[in-house]
């Protein structure tokens, strides 16, 4: 039998300040025990990321650092705007990579957004920089977790996920960044995606509104019956079993959380507060919709514990087997 060529991924290790470096090799490193048909390669100042002593030889053999130099030396926990060039440059290399097929999928590592805005570089965070860099005019942004048989009473496990229809934009500025036209081509990117890469024939999905009680009849808002109600609408005579619009504090049923496959928020806040409250730091970030593959943590930079070998690297883990997965699903259509 013809051996499988090994899934080829790489990490960009983020924030050079933050736990990014460290959990970025203790999750490559118990991913390749995990997995023998991967390979990782890790970007970053080889000064930040240290094999420890022990490590098996053979998962040396599938663990490479491309060393990225830093502009300053660092010292754990204290941000410098100096290396924010660094931060995007080890983004840069990567993405350049996976366009060039060098690389089946790409992990990332959290960075700190304030510090590269205060060198100067316009950055709301790795899924507007890497739609722009990709030149695609529009991304979703997805969180995964897998809940396990028993939870609320669930009858098997199931993986939670999340879609946003907006991402980083302060509240007041989310009704004016809505249409109709901008609603449906999430729904249809969230479909297209869940279909080729997480490998869902006909994924099922349910929508938020966007105000109290999905608007009460116009009484608490019209974003329902102006536009999301009828971006649903389309969705469904293009053949998406899309629903909602469901007011934001009752779309997550427990009957729901066992035969949705994704649930699409309005907003950051409406979506991701009741997904980190169940899933208590191990999701996984997607970007759906780029022209590769790329998961991320759902975890910020940690500075407070950053240096101090406290930080926990499940997240990164849940990231690097999700990103494996999506490859193998996208070598594999079903």
């Amino acid at each position: 039998m013809a051996q499988l060529a090994p899934v080829n991924l790489v990490v960009t290790t983020g924030e050079p300040a933050g736990v990014g470096p460290e959990v970025s090799l203790k999750a490559a490193l118990a991913f390749l025990a995990e997995q023998e048909n991967a390979d990782i390669t890790l970007l970053g100042d080889r000064n930040l990321i240290q094999i420890p002593q022990g490590v098996n030889p053979k998962l040396l053999d599938r663990l490479k650092l491309e060393s990225v130099e830093l502009v300053q030396p660092v010292i754990p926990g204290v941000l410098n705007s100096a290396n924010a060039q660094y931060v995007l440059s080890l983004l840069n290399q990567a993405v350049e990579a996976c366009l060039k097929k060098r690389f089946d999928a790409m992990v990332t590592a959290p960075v700190q957004k304030s510090i590269i805005n205060d060198a100067g570089l316009i950055f709301t965070g790795h899924t507007e920089y890497l739609a722009q860099h990709c030149d695609v005019q529009h991304v979703v942004m997805m969180l995964c977790a897998p809940l396990p048989k028993g939870f609320l009473g669930m009858n098997q496990p199931r993986d939670l996920r999340v879609a946003l229809v907006t991402t980083h934009l302060p509240l007041q500025a989310v009704s004016a960044a809505l249409n109709q036209d901008y609603v449906l081509e999430t729904i249809q990117i969230v479909a297209k995606d869940l279909r080729d890469r997480f490998g869902i024939a006909k994924p099922v999905m349910r929508i938020a509104g966007l105000n109290p009680h999905a608007g009460e009849s116009g009484y608490l808002g019209r974003e329902e019956i102006e536009f999301i109600t009828p971006a649903i609408k389309a969705a469904q005579n293009l053949g998406i079993d899309v629903t909602g619009p469901f007011p934001g504090d009752t779309m997550f049923d427990i009957a729901a959380l066992e035969s949705v496959d994704a649930f699409i928020a309005m907003y950051h806040d409406q979506g991701l507060a009741p997904f980190k409250f169940v899933t208590f730091g191990g999701g996984v970030n997607v970007t759906l919709g780029l022209p590769m593959i790329r998961t991320s943590v759902d975890h910020g930079t940690a500075l407070d514990i950053a240096g101090k070998g406290l930080a926990d690297s499940g997240s990164m883990l849940e990231a690097l087997r999700l990103a494996y997965q999506l490859a193998m699903n996208q070598r594999n259509p079903s």
